[in-house]
């Protein structure tokens, strides 16, 4: 575990958290951070918030976010590959060209994100909101949704062949769509 700053953390106190390789983050203020470009591979963040947080074209490999409000952060570019989302606020999240493959999330809050593109193929979402999120051309084949919220999502072109929608709450989704 390293300390978390009295004050938000600035990218320099990152980065000099990181100098000693994987790092447990508990409880940071990373609100509005700058934090493209970082190695987080293998990183746990637990309780930390970061509104509007920048991990664009960071290494979040095998990273896994507990219990985390990250409300309108970027993730653009990023490599979230088998990284683990678990109770975290994700609203308006930005995943446009982030490389996601295994990325699992549980009881995630992903309302109005924009996950375009990703694959959650062969995946178990348990208790994901994805209401008015977007959706379009996201990978769902042989994926399980568990309680699971598709209200108002936009859904062109996703793929749904041998999914288990059974525990989804599809709301007016079009079958069109």
């Amino acid at each position: 575990d390293v300390s978390a700053p009295d004050a938000k953390a600035s990218r320099e106190d990152v980065i000099a958290a990181l100098a000693g390789g994987p790092v447990r983050f508990v409880e940071w203020s990373l609100a509005q951070a700058d934090l493209t470009r970082l190695d987080f591979h293998c990183c746990i963040f637990e309780r930390c918030r970061g509104a509007g947080a920048n991990f664009s074209f960071s290494d979040l490999a095998e990273t896994r976010f507990l219990a985390c409000d990250f409300n309108n952060a970027r993730f653009a570019g990023a490599s979230l590959s088998a990284a683990r989302f678990s109770d975290c606020k994700l609203t308006g999240v930005q995943l446009d060209g982030a490389r996601a493959l295994g990325v699992a999330f549980a009881r995630c809050l992903l309302v109005s994100a924009n996950l375009r593109g990703l694959s959650f193929r062969r995946e178990k979402l348990d208790g994901v909101d994805f209401q008015g999120a977007d959706l379009a051309g996201v990978d769902f084949r042989e994926a399980v949704l568990q309680c699971c919220s598709l209200r108002e999502a936009n859904v062109t072109g996703a793929r749904f062949e041998s999914a288990d929608l059974r525990g989804a709450d599809l709301g007016a989704l079009r079958i069109a769509d």
